[in-house]
Formats: structure tokens, sequence, C-alpha cells
């Protein structure tokens, strides 16, 4: 069972004074827009519409609230980089994301979604400047890993590591793919850790014939800033 699959909407804040009182620790995601954010929630949440994935990149315009448990959310900022919002809604964006993810002191850390086909966009980059003063981890999830060869992920891995390097050292980035359900688990490892949560054991696969080979199970861990060996080919 997910982690996270007890997630319910619970209110969506239009207005920094609006924001739940009664919230213990929160973790935000954000990303450009289109680059699979509510995507990504939902494939936690094992949901498939908990965040709203509109065909329109831009739509959530406002902090969409989850709540996990007693005091704990998920919190779904607005997609930022959509050019054809008007005005008044991009200054809107500003006015929420700025604030929040550098003053709100129960948000434990931040879930920036770049998509691995198009990773570290200027506004990516820019949300990176907004929250690194706070000295809060950051964890990259690089969305539609399934779309790229063996390659290309291993690439995109270390072009991402290489510059989350000099924002600090709070930093970690791994592949993920909705699509696939691949880094569901890497993903619920970090995020249990910021919201003091206990993982789940997985189940021990069914017992075989004993000539059968026990499959290994194969898994990715984040790439952190303070990983051994990172940098070095793979």
């Amino acid at each position: 069972m997910p982690l996270f699959q007890q997630a319910a909407f619970h209110t969506t804040v239009a207005d920094l004074r609006d924001l739940p009182s009664d919230s213990l620790c929160e973790v935000a995601f954000a990303g450009r827009s289109n680059a699979g954010k509510s995507s990504a929630i939902n494939t936690l949440a094992n949901h498939s519409r908990l965040a709203f994935v509109s065909k329109t990149p831009g739509r959530t315009q406002h902090l969409n609230y989850f709540r996990l448990a007693d005091g704990k959310y998920f919190v779904d900022l607005p997609g930022y980089g959509f050019a054809k919002a008007p005005e008044e809604i991009r200054s809107q964006w500003e006015g929420l994301l700025a604030p929040y993810l550098r003053h709100r002191e129960v948000l434990r850390g931040l879930v920036l979604i770049m998509d691995s086909r198009h990773p570290l966009t200027e506004l990516d980059v820019q949300m990176l400047r907004w929250f690194a003063p706070t000295g809060k981890p950051l964890h990259v999830l690089l969305s539609k890993a399934d779309k790229l060869t063996r390659q290309e992920q291993v690439l995109a891995l270390r072009e991402v590591h290489a510059v989350l390097q000099e924002f600090g050292e709070n930093g970690s980035v791994q592949l993920f793919s909705s699509l696939k359900k691949s880094g569901v688990r890497e993903a619920e490892t970090v995020l249990a850790g910021w919201l003091g949560l206990t993982m789940r054991e997985e189940s021990p696969p069914p017992a075989g014939l004993s000539t059968e080979k026990k499959a290994r199970p194969k898994q990715r861990a984040a790439m952190g800033w303070g990983a051994r060996n990172a940098g070095k080919p793979r």
C-alpha cells in the first residue's frame, strides 16, 4: 500500500493569511507548468485525480492543501512559467510563491519537479534561488524519465546534481515516471523522513520452487549532494 494513499483534499489558499493554523509539517510541490507536478502527486498518493491534471498548463493558481495525517500536508504550489496567463494571475503567483517558500516555518522541504527532457530551465533555477536561502532540504524529481534512454537518464542526473551543488548541501535528485510508476519508493523514503512518517515494509515476493531464481529488487537511490562518488561516471 503506498505510503500516502490516505491523502485527501483539505483546502485551497489564495491568501497567505488563510494558511491552515493546525499544520505541523508540510511538504510543498513546485514545478514549471506541464512538467508533471500534478501527475507526480497523484502517483505518490495512488489516486488518479487527487491533484487536478489540466490540459491547460498553469491552471493551478492557489496553494492546494492535501491532508496526509493530523497536522501533516502536501501543498501543491501554483505552476510557474505559463506565458499566456494574465498579468494579474502571474503577479498573484509571485506574491504567493516566494513568501510561502521563504517564510513558512512548518515547511519541511520542497519537491521540485523538472521535465527530465528539459531540466534546469531559467524558471527552475529561479525557484532554486528563491528556496536556497531557507536552508531547508530540496528534492528534485526528474519526471517523464521513461521517455529517456538509459544514457540520457544518467546525463540528466549528473547535470542537475552538478547545479544543485551550487546552492547548498540539502539537495538530492532522482528519476521519476508517473506513467511507469517508477521512482515512487525512493521519493516516499525522502518525504517520509521530512514528515516524520514510518515507511511501510515491502511485502516479500511469493515463495516459489526452490529451483527458481529469486528476482532481486532494483532500486535507485536518490542522488544527493553528499552522495559517495558523486560526479564519477557510472
